[in-house]
């Protein structure tokens, strides 16, 4: 086997070990929660006997490590039971979410991935002007700032002062353009806000170490021009930790997407979430924590493998 395919297994079995690991925490942390979950699903008035048929049902009276191999099996058959609250499969809860989720996200590394790789690579060719501070001090004003308050700041002065936006997520048609630009305006920004900031500050780093190298002076003496020289030699190779921290980045939509969707109320996966812990879902907010999971670790795992095939020095240690 190549140096790189025993890197990439490797790097593989970390995930598959990190993720087996992460379903045992959000299991345990799922169990950890106070109160009953068949007393809550029937309800105050419930009889004793019915409580604790519901608590046979759901496996409720067996051991925590039983339940715990039978989830995990279902998790790994893509059985991922039914909804306390409804009775419906959760699998169909979640697919009927998760193409919001997908496109709220999307949408917002649209926008925010060229705007940041603008903003980086230019405060990076004029590193040291008024241009390159300015800009270095909004990044670093922008990744200090929660996306929390950024939300409330956005409806507090385009929906109630301005009336401009609409506070709340109304609907989606998608034949409408317009009508798209009008309820993703502000989800998007504030998803956008540190995105932005984040990637353009590792461009700046990446893409300024690159043209301090010598082989960029050598360029510059020989009358190449500053254009050619950024697109043709430098970027190329600064694109690798340029896409890493892209990925990274777009990893860390999932953190504020939980926000963003309970605010603006959006249909999501994570306000689906939400909605399942307030009322004790726990298959609901199981399989939802362990897609969140097991999409962050994708795509850092997609980060360290573009860092290994951007580098040599990784695909041959």
């Amino acid at each position: 086997m190549s140096p790189l395919a025993r890197l990439l297994a490797a790097r593989l079995a970390s995930g598959v070990l990190t993720l087996l690991i992460v379903s045992l925490l959000v299991f345990l942390a799922t169990e950890m929660l106070p109160g009953d979950v068949a007393q809550a699903v029937l309800g105050q008035s419930a009889t004793p006997d019915a409580v604790a048929a519901l608590r046979a049902a759901m496996h409720l009276d067996q051991p925590g490590w039983l339940r715990y191999l039978l989830w995990l099996r279902g998790l790994l058959t893509l059985d991922l039971g039914r909804s306390l609250v409804n009775g419906l499969p959760v699998a169909s809860l979640i697919g009927s979410r998760l193409p919001n989720s997908l496109l709220l996200a999307g949408l917002t590394a649209l926008v925010a991935v060229p705007v940041a790789l603008l903003l980086g690579i230019t405060a990076a060719v004029w590193r040291g002007t008024a241009y390159d501070r300015v800009v270095g001090v909004l990044t670093v004003s922008a990744v200090s700032v929660p996306e929390f308050l950024v939300a409330t700041l956005a409806v507090l002065v385009f929906a109630v002062r301005l009336h401009w936006l609409p506070a709340m997520f109304y609907g989606l048609d998608l034949r409408s353009p317009g009508h798209m630009l009008l309820v993703f305006a502000m989800p998007v920004a504030t998803l956008s806000f540190v995105v932005v900031a984040q990637i353009a500050r590792m461009t700046r780093a990446a893409l300024t170490n690159v043209l301090d190298s010598s082989y960029i002076e050598m360029a510059v003496l020989k009358g190449v021009r500053p254009l050619r020289l950024v697109l043709r030699h430098a970027l190329p190779n600064a694109l690798g930790p340029i896409v890493n921290a892209v990925a990274l980045s777009v990893s860390f939509l999932l953190g504020g997407v939980i926000i963003v969707e309970t605010i603006f109320n959006y249909p999501g996966l994570a306000k689906l979430m939400v909605d399942g812990v307030s009322t004790r879902d726990m298959p609901l907010v199981q399989a939802c924590a362990m897609i969140f999971c097991a999409a962050y670790l994708l795509l850092v795992l997609l980060a360290d493998l573009l860092a290994i095939l951007a580098n040599p020095r990784l695909r041959h240690p």
